[in-house]
């Protein structure tokens, strides 16, 4: 029985196993088939555009003619070389022509097949698990440990280094879908070129806006002083599965960034919110212009001890950490809200 545990899964499609010509790729991360896929594929042709060195086939073809599959895999390439035969298998059953597949002897030729998520008892999952001839790679959304090395390859392959705490902030806003997250972090280096190191505000600046999980909406409410709206967005930021140490991180963030400012407004300096770097979002600019009037730096200073606080209660009740974060915001929307009145 080969089904290639999800954790071993990069290790294998680095080095195939060349006693198992049979691959089937499958699982709810599509970015991440894709990926493991097209590696598969062009580790197993010199030029994956030549149509006598890698043929493609769709479910249907397949499913139409099963013994297509057969004669494929036994073709030898006019030209000499490496073969291989990629197959699509969308939502086909294609398994009576993979079991066709699998009881001949294969030389010369990788079959690599791309299916979306299957379920244990799929029949193209089990053939492929149960047979020594194939092996079956699973991709998952990202683990939190996948997510860094992934992060860390992207910098490396840029020429960048990302700094820690920065590095903390980007973990959790990837995941789901290892294309998205690819293509968010290739943004971020772009963004970044021509400096050493990725900075939290180059993260908050492009990646944390694009991800949809609105961290700057959440915390915007709590310090206007808006607690409907604040449930609202924490709840729709549970939905994205956006982690709590993130949202309390953010929020951090955003204290010292006021406290700063409203010192400098305390003390006379001349202030805008039009000049102020990173540039603002527009629709940010009321609800933080109204929260510098509503909080001093007295009363700032006491939240960032508030949000650290929830922060240590957080990492030692993780189970507690979306509890723990929401009834801190809450209380800063509360105050917030008096202090508007």
């Amino acid at each position: 029985m080969v089904a290639i545990k999800a954790a071993n899964a990069d290790a294998f499609v680095a080095r195939p196993d060349p006693a198992r010509p049979v691959m089937l790729v499958f699982g709810p991360d599509a970015g991440l088939v894709s990926e493991r896929v097209n590696a598969l594929v062009k580790a197993s042709v010199d030029d994956v555009n030549d149509p006598f060195a890698l043929a493609r086939l769709e479910g249907e073809d397949v499913t139409a003619n099963p013994a297509r599959l057969v004669e494929e895999a036994q073709t030898m390439p006019l030209f000499g070389g490496r073969r291989a035969v990629w197959v699509k298998a969308g939502g086909r059953n294609i398994a009576p022509a993979v079991e066709a597949l699998l009881g001949i002897e294969v030389t010369d030729c990788r079959i690599v097949i791309e299916a979306g998520d299957l379920r244990r008892n799929a029949p193209l999952r089990v053939l492929c698990e149960r047979a020594k001839n194939a092996a079956a790679l699973p991709c998952y959304a990202d683990s939190e440990r996948d997510r860094a090395q992934l992060i860390d390859g992207e910098m490396r392959a840029a020429g960048l280094s990302i700094a820690p705490d920065a590095r903390t902030l980007l973990i959790p806003l990837l995941g789901g879908d290892r294309s998205a997250s690819r293509s968010e972090l290739n943004k971020l280096t772009l963004y970044a070129h021509g400096q050493k190191q990725v900075s939290v505000d180059d993260v908050m600046v492009v990646v944390s806006d694009a991800s949809g999980l609105a961290l700057d909406d959440i915390i915007d409410a709590a310090f206007a002083g808006r607690p409907a709206e604040l449930e609202t967005q924490l709840g729709k930021a549970r939905t994205a599965g956006t982690n709590a140490g993130s949202v309390l991180f953010a929020a951090q963030r955003h204290v010292a960034q006021l406290h700063k400012w409203r010192l400098a407004i305390e003390d006379g300096t001349p202030f805008s919110l039009d000049a102020v770097q990173p540039p603002l979002h527009f629709r940010r600019k009321d609800l933080i212009g109204a929260a510098l009037k509503a909080w001093s730096t007295a009363r700032l200073a006491a939240v960032m001890a508030e949000l650290a606080e929830a922060v240590l209660e957080s990492r030692r009740k993780p189970a507690l950490a979306d509890t723990i974060a929401e009834r801190a915001l809450l209380a800063i929307a509360a105050n917030g809200r008096r202090s508007a009145a």
